[in-house]
């Protein structure tokens, strides 16, 4: 059977282990969606427990709080310690709270201590602006030029980053690193147990971003030493959009002062002294700012349930499974129309591919008029990310063929090549 039909992917199909799941979310009607690394979609667990947690408000008023299934109080604590499976952490070292934005924000404030030459933050060329934004606000705060305080590792070609370099730049005025752990546009998975051990032997606490590498690739934080990591939880983790963030902080630092307190921060048995002088949790509680959102929580409840059950070493074998046999694909489907590949072709991708071509913006928006739901990445970046668990060999076989009869027929010229309002 040719690799390169459809019968072989309905095969591969019938030969996946997780395809029981592609019935546990609501699919859109004549759409292959590819996006679920910038938006997951709905399962009927996360909509359940949306109405659940709805349904408490309504039958309990401020009771709920303290009672019924998911009692709003410890909320942010429960949701965290089932996510703590899905980054290698403790239960008490992971909680649901803040925005990737926010989260860092309290980190850095947390964990950004200068004192005499070390005064910079080590960060990247290739990350996330909103990383970038944050680390620059923060040495404001502290009265530091970002210019000259936050030293960013260069690329070598505009798409990875190399982890020598990385190492070699944690200098001795390094006082804080910050990194990404896949790359958001080419899907690069930095070796984050490496680069942990390195800043750990000189004494610099060091950071990470998961959001594109939690729900899609396995971590060992609390065993690789890493001192903190925030991520989002509406791409891979499905939880809606505007859901609620993550953090984790290594049990090594519980009793460290958050940099910024809050009252939900305190301990849970004294908050509600309403002591002016802050008894911290002694735990990652310490550093939640204000209270829950709890509606915004609550669709996390049923969608990390589905992850529970799958089971993540199956969920990132059968994304790499997908991501090799679009790979293939492309090698096969698409070799006359000048894309290049700008993900890792091995092991070291993250769950998403990144084609790039020189009319990538009307490419996106030629795909989405067929039917396919894929994100454009400036400046040249068209990005697909088949979701292991409502994605299917099918879809990326389809895919691949209409995405051929785009380029074959130029249907992309009737577009501007410009990139939407959101991309």
């Amino acid at each position: 059977m040719e690799q390169d039909t459809l019968e072989y992917a309905q095969l591969l199909d019938k030969q996946d282990d997780l395809a029981a799941y592609r019935q546990e979310f609501y699919l859109q009607e004549n759409t292959l969606y590819m996006d679920g690394n910038s938006l997951g979609l709905l399962s009927k667990r996360a909509e359940r427990t949306l109405f659940d947690l709805l349904n408490s408000w309504k039958t309990l008023g401020i009771e709920g709080w303290t009672e019924g299934d998911n009692p709003w109080f410890y909320l942010s604590e429960s949701v965290g310690g089932k996510m703590a499976p899905l980054v290698g952490g403790m239960k008490a070292e992971v909680i649901a709270t803040g925005s990737t934005t926010t989260n860092l924000h309290q980190l850095v404030a947390t964990f950004y201590k200068p004192a005499g030459v070390r005064t910079k933050i080590l960060a990247d060329k290739l990350n996330f602006p909103s990383d970038i934004y944050a680390l620059k606000s923060q040495l404001a705060m502290k009265g530091y030029d970002s210019d000259e305080h936050l030293v960013q590792v260069t690329s070598p070609d505009g798409r990875f980053l190399c982890e020598d370099d990385i190492i070699a730049a944690m200098t001795d005025d390094i006082a804080l690193i910050v990194l990404p752990a896949v790359l958001y546009r080419s899907g690069q998975v930095l070796d984050m147990d490496r680069l942990t051990r390195a800043a750990n032997e000189r004494g610099i606490p060091i950071g990470f971003d998961l959001c594109h590498s939690i729900g899609a690739v396995e971590h060992a934080l609390h065993d690789w030493g890493v001192d903190f990591a925030f991520w989002c939880t509406y791409k891979h983790l499905n939880g809606g959009p505007g859901s609620v963030g993550g953090l984790f902080v290594h049990e090594k630092h519980f009793g460290t002062v958050p940099g910024l307190a809050g009252w939900f921060g305190s301990k849970k048995e004294s908050q509600f002294d309403m002591d002016h002088t802050m008894d911290s949790a002694m735990d990652v509680s310490a550093y939640q700012i204000g209270t829950p959102h709890v509606l915004s929580l609550a669709p996390l409840i049923g969608a990390l349930e589905l992850f529970g059950e799958a089971g993540l070493a199956n969920i990132r074998k059968k994304s790499l499974q997908l991501t090799q046999y679009f790979l293939e694909l492309i090698k096969s489907e698409l070799a006359d129309y000048q894309f290049t590949i700008g993900n890792p072709t091995d092991a070291t991708r993250g769950g998403h591919i990144l084609l790039e071509h020189v009319e990538a913006a009307r490419i996106c928006k030629a795909l989405k008029e067929d039917g396919v739901i894929p994100d454009f990445r400036v400046p040249n970046g068209v990005r697909l990310a088949p979701i292991a668990l409502y994605n299917s060999f099918e879809d990326v076989w389809h895919t691949v063929q209409k995405l051929r009869i785009i380029m074959d027929e130029k249907r992309y010229e009737k577009f501007e090549n410009k990139r939407g309002v959101v991309a």
